[in-house]
């Protein structure tokens, strides 16, 4: 499967929710599933009632979308949930969260999670000191996520630490805002994560 290229906005319409890939501009008046609430495609009189699988689809898309992966390596993901103990849906979004461009993005050092993306494959972020450009690496507990030295000289790092005040963190991270430094106090639990898709839907649709 390629990257999508088109229009990012027509993503969150076909799920039907704000999967949060625009960044500022899905609290904004420009936010295409405030503007126009139907999904892409032609607008029939009268749609047809999803079934069972398609709503499984939608789901497992949802979460896709949303954290940025390909096919082949949100299975990954989901076959590595699978063999952990304890609840598979759980284990799945638990997963998705400790992915570092994830912890960037809600550590507030990027507005959506393909900048976060772009900020760890372009070598910016230092995780325990040593620099990784591997967005799918998984963050444990205690682990320190701060900037590269070098980075800290860049126009983007000025503005970002000036939009940084206003934003909040989940409570299973900590940041310094006069260092702007990260760290994981715990690891993300299921129950206290606000996922967009429904995790008992995905296990369904890779039971059948």
């Amino acid at each position: 499967m390629a990257r999508f290229i088109g229009p990012i906005c027509r993503l969150c319409r076909r799920s039907g929710d704000k999967l949060m890939l625009k960044g500022d501009r899905c609290f904004g008046p420009k936010c295409a599933v405030d503007r126009r609430a139907k999904p892409p495609g032609p607008h029939l009189a009268q749609r047809r009632r999803l079934s069972d699988r398609a709503i499984q689809l939608r789901e497992k898309q949802k979460a896709k979308y949303g954290y940025g992966l390909f096919e082949r390596q949100f299975k990954r993901f989901f076959s590595i949930a699978e063999k952990q103990p304890g609840i598979t849906g759980s284990n799945l979004v638990v997963l998705l969260e400790r992915r570092l461009d994830n912890v960037v993005y809600k550590l507030g050092f990027a507005d959506s999670r393909s900048q976060a993306r772009q900020l760890v494959l372009h070598g910016h972020i230092l995780v325990n000191d040593h620099k990784v450009n591997v967005p799918s690496s998984l963050v444990s507990e205690g682990d320190i996520i701060k900037w590269r030295e070098g980075s800290k000289k860049t126009e983007y790092y000025k503005i970002m630490i000036e939009g940084i005040k206003g934003k909040t963190v989940p409570a299973w991270l900590s940041l310094d805002r006069e260092n702007i430094i990260g760290q994981v106090l715990t690891l993300p639990s299921s129950e206290a994560i606000e996922s967009k898709f429904e995790s008992t839907s995905i296990v369904e649709w890779y039971s059948r």
